[in-house]
């Protein structure tokens, strides 16, 4: 009687399930359909070829001997080619007793669809809508490849506005924002490409140019001088402003996008330094900026050395209770004779030496002693600390945060360990268990900045990961980017993750997330990242909840 009553509830499930199960002979045709595959079929003749195109059949029927596969394809449906999520076993016909296919299917084109402007915001400024820094990284030097390989040689230019500041606290940021939006307009309509011009920064503009300009750089550095500089009217007002321009070329000057940015950037300064208005090539002469660089690194190992480093907190918050529920660990630079420098002025010259390891075992320590401080005062907070790609590769890491976890009597279940969402391309098998071996020792891992990169939302729960922190570039045009914050917020609960909103800074952006159900956020409008004594009295007067 159990068996037969398995099997009833069984076949109901089978027959009102959402989810497309079909059996195709080994030979492609279909064997059954159940009622989710019949309607989304073209036909009940529809074979699995006629289903899948050859690259998707391929990846379903490869390795498919040693248990499930799974991909996220295209499949022509009754309607039209939808995104489907999709999961093939080998396994043998009930009735014939023959080789089969089982196939599952799960329509995934909303969410594809939401991915794709994810990843638009990702890769574009929100204001210009032209391609962003992140874009830069991940593309510009495809192009400069492909330009060498043809046996062309390009540009780079590094575009800034001379004295834009100044509009912003005369005219306001509204004005300033419209005199980008102007410049971003005429550099497009200089290049023709828009792919070709990106925006980098507050005033800063990238512009790519490749065999079409060979040998008229110069003379395009000239018509973007004249072209920007011609007066815009903003709120009535004509205003002029102009740019300076640095030039890196390639191959002559390197074949790297970082180096050539960095020289371009380089190249930049020194015409600000001749005068603003200008154009300056990059030359060897100016590889000054590499002995500062080695000073640079000098400085950093003698502050590893003399305990120059200091951990600072800023509070996670309870979006509901407005109380502290945790604290993210960020370095500080105390240097003796220059004072407080920001992360962002050092970090990359620490992953650039090879001490960034050695720096964070030092923030994680810090953090950890300070987990233990709070908790004998009744604040039990779990402490995030962001991990580095460089630190994220060495061989010892687990042992070695794990040491630092005996050392200051903290537990592991204390500490959130933040990553990015790079680590996650490529779906790598090492990365996936070496973030297993993370959870298995007790850590917790979140994806930081989440929205920047992949943004993969249908792979997330391939992964150990207990939570999102949306990345503040969201939060920051919440009024346009909402559908993708309440997205990832809906998607996170449905995982069973928690959820930071990043970089809040006024109460309407926090009235908004509490609309959401967004659980938690950080940012300057509760606090600023304190040192650690400064945070101990905070918590004393703003209270906590039990991390």
């Amino acid at each position: 009687q159990p068996i037969n009553a398995q099997g009833l509830r069984s076949a109901e499930a089978l027959l009102h399930t959402s989810v497309m199960i079909t059996l195709y002979a080994a030979t492609g045709e279909p064997l059954y359909r159940n009622p989710a595959a019949r309607t989304s079929a073209v036909s009940a003749e529809q074979t699995l070829d006629q289903r899948f195109n050859y690259q998707t059949l391929e990846r379903l029927t490869d390795n498919s001997d040693n248990g499930e596969v799974k991909t996220v394809a295209l499949a022509q449906t009754a309607n039209s080619l939808c995104w489907h999520d999709i999961t093939a076993r080998r396994c043998f016909d009930a009735v014939s007793g023959e080789p089969a296919w089982l196939i599952s299917e799960v329509d995934v084109s909303q969410l594809k669809s939401t991915e794709e402007r994810a990843q638009f915001l990702a890769d574009h400024d929100t204001l210009t809508q032209l391609p962003n820094r992140n874009f830069v990284s991940a593309e510009y030097q495809n192009r400069i490849d492909q330009i060498l390989t043809a046996g062309n040689s390009g540009a780079l230019m590094f575009i800034d506005l001379d004295h834009f500041k100044d509009i912003n606290d005369t005219l306001g940021h509204a004005a300033g924002d419209k005199l980008l939006i102007q410049v971003a307009s005429r550099l497009t309509g200089i290049v023709g490409d828009s792919i070709s011009v990106a925006r980098i920064g507050g005033d800063e503009f990238l512009l790519l140019l490749g065999p079409d300009y060979e040998g008229k750089f110069e003379s395009t550095a000239t018509q973007i001088l004249e072209g920007v500089s011609q007066p815009m009217e903003i709120h009535g007002r004509d205003i002029v402003i102009t740019p300076s321009i640095g030039i890196s070329l390639f191959p002559q000057n390197g074949k790297v996008i970082d180096d050539l940015m960095k020289y371009s950037d380089l190249a930049m300064y020194h015409a600000k330094d001749s005068g603003r208005n200008g154009t300056v090539l990059f030359s060897r002469e100016m590889s000054d900026a590499v002995e500062t660089r080695i000073t640079l690194e000098e400085e950093l190992g003698k502050a590893l050395e003399q305990e120059q480093f200091t951990t600072y907190f800023q509070p996670r918050v309870d979006t509901s209770s407005n109380t502290i529920v945790g604290a993210e660990a960020l370095v500080r630079w105390i240097h003796p004779e220059k004072g407080l420098i920001p992360p962002d002025t050092f970090i990359p010259a620490c992953e650039a030496s090879g001490i960034i390891g050695d720096l964070g075992k030092i923030v994680l320590t810090q953090a950890a002693a300070a987990q233990k401080v709070w908790a004998s005062q009744g604040h039990d907070l779990r402490v995030s600390v962001n991990l580095s790609p460089v630190q994220f590769g060495e061989e010892t890491l687990v042992d070695d945060l794990l040491e630092i976890m005996l050392k200051t009597d903290c537990s592991p279940h204390c500490v959130e360990l933040e990553i990015t969402e790079s680590f996650l391309l490529g779906n790598d098998k090492g990365t996936i268990a070496k973030l297993h071996e993370l959870v298995d020792s007790g850590f917790r891992i979140a994806i930081d900045d989440f929205g920047t990169g992949y943004s993969n939302l249908a792979y997330l729960h391939r992964y150990p990961i207990s939570c999102l922190k949306i990345d503040r570039s969201f939060i920051d045009v919440l009024d346009t980017a909402r559908p993708i914050v309440e997205l990832v917020i809906q998607m996170a609960q449905l995982f069973k993750m928690d959820v930071v909103a990043e970089g809040v800074e006024t109460q309407e952006q926090l009235d908004v997330l509490r609309k959401l159900g967004c659980p938690e956020y950080q940012g300057y409008f509760f606090e600023r990242p304190l040192e650690f004594d400064a945070f101990t009295d905070l918590l004393g007067k703003s209270g906590t909840m039990a991390a």
